[in-house]
C-alpha cells in the first residue's frame, strides 16, 4: 500500500473518530473547535505567512545556479542541494496527488448517486450535491503539482519540441520565473483576505442543511499555489542541472514508474 493511501486512511480514521466522540459527548468536540479553531488558525496563518516570506529569496537558488553553472559548472554541494530539493518536492507533489486521485472515483460515484436520487426517487440531498464541488476542487487544485511533474499541463509545443535539451532547459527556467511563480504569488496575495475571512467566521454553506466546511474548501487555493511554486522550483532546478552539464533526476514524463 502506498504512503498516500495510508495517509488518506489515517485522515479518514481521525475524522470518523472525532465525529464519533462528538456524537457521544453531545457536541463537545464541535464546541471546542468553535471556541479555539479561529485563534489557532490565525496564529498558524500568520506564522506560515512570515515563514513563506522569509523563505521566498531561496527560490532564486535555481536561477542563480543555472546562470553560474552555465559557465563555470556547479559546485558539488550546490548540485547535491538541488537534487535533494527536487526529490523532496517531487515526493510531496506525488504523495498529495496519489491521495486526491481517489476524489475522481468519488466524483463519479457521488454524481451518479445524485442523478439516480433526483430522477428516479425524486430525492435531493444538499450535502451530497455540495460534496461534488468539494471533490472537484480538491481533485484539480491539489493534483496540479503532480500534473506539472508529469508534464500534463497544456503548453504550446510548436517550438519547444524542436529545441535542444539546453534550449528546453532555458525555456523551463524562464517559464518558471517569469510566469509560474509570479502567477502563484499573485494567487497567494489575492486569496489572503478571501481565505482569511472564511476562517474568521468558520464559513459554512449558505444552505441550512449544507456542508459546514467552506473555510476548508477555500484553503485549497493557497495550498495549490504553494505546491505549484514548490514543484516549479523543482522544474527550474532540473533546468539548472541540465544547463550546468549534469544529468538531472528524471521527471514524470521521463519516468514511467510514477503515474497518477
Amino acid at each position: 500500500m502506498k504512503l498516500a493511501d495510508l495517509l488518506l486512511l489515517a485522515l479518514i480514521g481521525i475524522t470518523v473518530l472525532l465525529l464519533g466522540v462528538d456524537a457521544i459527548s453531545g457536541g463537545a468536540v464541535g464546541a471546542l473547535l468553535d471556541a479555539h479553531l479561529r485563534g489557532v488558525a490565525a496564529l498558524a496563518g500568520t506564522g506560515l505567512g512570515w515563514l513563506g516570506l522569509g523563505l521566498s529569496p531561496f527560490l532564486l537558488i535555481a536561477l542563480l545556479s543555472a546562470l553560474y553553472g552555465r559557465f563555470r559548472g556547479l559546485p558539488q554541494p550546490v548540485s547535491k542541494l538541488l537534487r535533494r530539493l527536487i526529490a523532496l518536492f517531487d515526493a510531496i507533489s506525488l504523495t498529495v496527488g496519489d491521495m486526491v486521485r481517489w476524489a475522481a472515483l468519488g466524483l463519479v460515484l457521488v454524481t451518479g448517486l445524485i442523478v439516480v436520487q433526483r430522477y428516479v426517487f425524486g430525492v435531493s440531498i444538499t450535502k451530497l450535491q455540495e460534496s461534488v464541488i468539494y471533490l472537484h476542487a480538491i481533485l484539480f487544485l491539489l493534483s496540479s503539482a503532480a500534473t506539472l511533474y508529469h508534464g500534463g499541463h497544456v503548453r504550446v509545443d510548436i517550438l519547444y519540441t524542436r529545441l535542444s535539451e539546453r534550449g528546453k532547459a532555458w525555456t523551463d527556467l524562464l517559464g518558471v520565473y517569469l510566469a509560474l511563480i509570479p502567477m502563484c504569488w499573485l494567487i497567494l496575495m489575492t486569496s489572503e483576505s478571501y481565505v482569511g475571512g472564511a476562517w474568521r467566521i468558520l464559513e459554512r454553506s449558505r444552505e441550512s442543511d449544507g456542508l459546514p466546511l467552506v473555510f476548508l474548501l477555500k484553503t485549497a487555493i493557497p495550498v495549490f499555489a504553494v505546491m505549484m511554486i514548490a514543484q516549479g522550483f523543482a522544474m527550474a532546478s532540473r533546468a539548472a542541472l541540465t544547463l550546468s552539464g549534469e544529468t538531472p533526476p528524471p521527471a514524470g514524463h521521463d519516468d514511467a514508474e510514477h503515474e497518477l
